[in-house]
Formats: structure tokens, sequence, C-alpha cells
């Protein structure tokens, strides 16, 4: 089926509507894909518009109150001037926030960065951005940057800190407002809950921070006031095109996915490749099509887990039922995500691949700050398609579903897990691709007896977190495919 709509010969960052004045068109195609067994899509997927499941959200929508916070500070102008710390400074989440401030300095002050064990590139910054706060991820690493920026005659020289605690102390470092999340997995979970105490916004970049803590991390937003702006694509676009849109106006979320590395096959070739040559398999699955992101995401986006995530993270951000939240695959990356509202109309984020545009908006909202990028050319596109997922193919996404659906310390098993079996597979232990979805199932079914839901605590995200990377790791063992 084909829908064309009427666009103008235009170029723009990014575009919040479907629908624009006449001129030339686009096609929008939609496939429905490879079929699947219906009471599958049934459990996974659907739009019940019941509002039952809803929760408070963390993000600054939905309710009376964000309004009128978003427009007090829309008001202000875009004089203002935020000061970050920058949590995984050296990593591509760090690397391209610190682009923005370069474009941007008279908006932005890094106050504090910590990094893993790139002492190099992290006393480049230091020297650049003369941060208060710089911490790596080792002592090794924390003393080679003393002494690069001792050779380098550096005249500001930060409180060098390192491992936990030194991540800790960027995040709290008692003169930045806003906390920029960059670092994957768990590790960013117990800075960000600091942050939050002291009252700063988290520009968030890190999923597993709601996936795995979201029953700790929504109270804690609501008790203190502080903003949660997602940072990655798909979350910055939702929480876009809902800016303006009062309370009680959403219906739907409607994720984006790329397909990631496979998407150009069927179930039935991907599976036959997994049998037949696993190491063509393992390559491909570590290349993304798309975008340029991390190892570990890359991977995700391969599994389709990084979509499943990205389910839960929504729940917690802006409150939909996961019967509320549709996962759609969009090859071309270019529509990032799509909500749908009370009376039917669907709102859509545009824009190029490119990972600054949500990082912009994360560390300035509700401001919209005049970048250097490359504009959006509809004409250049030409068409934009749209297919559902095939849930065989990619079980990583029902388990997702499964863990929000089942809630508590579930989300986390699922996050731990996937963490997991993500590294070891990266790591060349011997797992095929089909071991990650089999690995992650179960833990979840292992971790039946011991699930929490009401009154969870840090420790008890912490030791699940715990739990299911040791139960991954004995599992994996037996699981020994690639030889």
């Amino acid at each position: 089926t084909y829908l064309y709509v009427p666009l103008m010969m235009m170029k723009v960052a990014s575009v919040a509507l479907f629908l624009l004045s006449t001129g030339g068109t686009v096609a929008f195609t939609l496939h429905h894909g490879a079929p699947t067994k219906a009471s599958l899509n049934a459990m996974i997927s659907g739009s019940a518009g019941t509002g039952e499941g809803w929760i408070e959200p963390s993000a600054p929508v939905n309710t009376a109150a964000s309004l009128k916070k978003t427009l007090e500070k829309s008001l202000e102008g875009a004089t203002f001037q935020k000061r970050l710390s920058l949590l995984g400074s050296t990593g591509s989440i760090g690397t391209q926030t610190l682009e923005i401030v370069d474009v941007c300095p008279d908006n932005f002050v890094v106050d504090a960065l910590s990094a893993g064990t790139n002492a190099k590139l992290m006393a480049e910054q230091v020297m650049k951005y003369k941060p208060k706060v710089a911490s790596m991820s080792t002592p090794e690493a924390a003393e080679e940057l003393k002494g690069l920026l001792k050779d380098a005659g550096c005249k500001n020289m930060p409180e060098i800190m390192y491992g936990d605690e030194g991540i800790l102390a960027a995040a709290t470092v008692d003169t930045a407002d806003t906390v920029v999340t960059g670092i994957v997995g768990a590790a960013g979970l117990q800075p960000t809950i600091e942050a939050i105490k002291l009252k700063k916004d988290i520009a968030l970049a890190n999923k597993e921070t709601l996936i795995s803590g979201g029953p700790v991390i929504n109270p804690l937003v609501a008790k203190h006031g502080i903003n949660m702006l997602p940072a990655d694509s798909e979350h910055s676009a939702i929480f876009q095109c809902l800016q303006g849109v009062p309370e009680g106006g959403l219906r739907r979320v409607i994720l984006t996915a790329s397909g990631g590395a496979f998407r150009d096959l069927s179930k039935e070739e991907l599976f036959r490749m997994c049998e037949e040559d696993p190491r063509a398999v393992q390559a491909k699955a570590t290349t993304h099509p798309n975008w340029d992101m991390g190892a570990k995401i890359t991977l995700d986006s391969a599994t389709m887990m990084n979509k499943g995530l990205e389910v839960i993270e929504a729940h917690y951000l802006f409150g939909a039922s996961y019967d509320d939240i549709d996962v759609v695959v969009h090859p071309q990356s270019i529509v990032h995500s799509m909500v749908e509202t009370q009376d039917t109309s669907c709102l859509a984020q545009l824009g190029w691949a490119d990972m600054r545009l949500p990082l912009v908006y994360s560390i300035s909202w509700p401001h919209r700050l005049n970048m250097p990028y490359k504009p959006l050319d509809l004409a250049e596109v030409g068409s934009l398609t749209f297919m559902k997922p095939d849930n065989e193919k990619y079980p990583c996404i029902g388990l997702a579903y499964e863990a929000g659906r089942t809630g508590g310390t579930m989300t986390a098993v699922l996050n731990a897990a996937n963490e997991a079996v993500n590294e070891k597979f990266r790591a060349d232990v011997g797992l095929g691709f089909l071991d990650i979805p089999k690995l992650i199932e179960q833990a979840m079914e292992a971790h039946k007896d011991d699930l929490k839901v009401q009154d969870v605590t840090l420790d008890d995200i912490l030791s699940c977190d715990a739990w299911a990377r040791e139960f991954v790791e004995n599992a994996s063992m037996r699981e020994k495919v690639i030889l």
C-alpha cells in the first residue's frame, strides 16, 4: 500500500509533522513484512488505547505542570547557559556532546568529565574544556592522565579520580546543573541517582538507567522535581513530538527501528546463515547499516534488543502502557519515532541519522539552537518505508515486552543478561547469534522464583543485575557453537 503525502520542496533540519503544504510528493510505503503467528503478534504488540497500565512519566511531558515549566523555560530565550557534567566523555556520546559545546560555547560550560582508559583523549579534553573533575576507570589510567597533563603544562589541573568514586564525583560536582549520562550499561545507574538527589537535570543517553532502575528512578524524579531529558534518537523524537501536547492527549507511542544488520534477510535466510556460516553472522552483527554507534549498541540493534529496551524506557519516560507502545521497522532511519494523539493524529520527528540532533535537544531543551548541520532534504530522501518487525526472527523484542509487563526486578535481569551475553558474543568465546535470546530467556525464566514486583530498592536491582550476569557466565559455558 502506498500513501502519497504532498510535500514542499524544502530543506529542514527536522520535521515534526507528516502532513505538510502542497508541492512535490514523497511515497510513504507501508509493508506488513513476513507473516508471523497471530498469537505471537497479539502478545507482543497492539494499541489497546484503554489507558490501563499508564504511569507518571519521568520526562517533563503529559502533565499541566510540565506544560507550564516548558513555557517558562522557553520564554527565557536562547541566551541560557548550562553547566555540564559529562559521563563517558571519550565515547561516541561524549565526543559528540563536546562537538556541540564547541559550536555553542556561550551556552555550555563543562565542569566534569569521566571516561574509561583513554587517557590521551581525556588529556586533550581537559586541556581544552578545563573541567573541575576528571575521572578515569582505573588507577593506572588516572596516573597516566596526570603525567600527560603535567607534560602538557596544564595550568588548570582538575581533581583527578578513578573508579566508581570518580564517576560519582563527576556526576555530583557542585556547579553542574545537567549530567549527560553517556556511559554504557548499568554503571550509569548509581551516579544518575546521586545526581537526581542533588536536583541536577539528566540528559539520558544511558538506556539501562530506566530499564533496570525505572522502579527506583521515576519516584526520585518526581520527589526532586528534576527534568529527565532523553538523548537518544527515538525517545528524543517522542519527546519533541509531545511538546505542546496537553495532559491526556497522548494515545500511543510508535518507536521506529532501522532493522539492524540483518533487516534485508528473511527469517529463514538468517537462521540458515547462523547454522552454515556463524563467523559471517558474527562479523555482520557488529556492523550497523545506518548509524555510527558503539559496539554494544550495534549488536543490540542486530538482535533488535535495543528496540525492546527502548520500549521499556519509553514506558518509564512517557508513562505509556506496554499495550500502547508499538515498534515499526523503518529502514531509512529518517523518521525517528512518532506519537499518536487521542484524535488519531500522528506526529513524527524527522532528520538525518545524526546522534548530535537528539543530544542538542537534551542539553538545550526547550530551546532551539542554530546548528551547522546538513538540513534534511525530503526530495533527496525520496521515499520512506515502514514494516512490522518479524517477532520470530527477532525474539528479543518479545522478551523485552514480557519483562516490561512482568515489571519489578525482571527488567533488571533482562538488561543485565543481555549486557553479559552481548559482551561474550563480541569477545568471541564461542557463542552463536541465536544463543543471545536463548540465554536471556533462560535467565528470565530462572528469575521468576525470586521476582520482586513491589517496593523494589536499588539494592534489589543491583543484586538482580549481579545474579543475571553470573547466570549468563555459567550458562554460556554450555553454549559453544563457534569453534
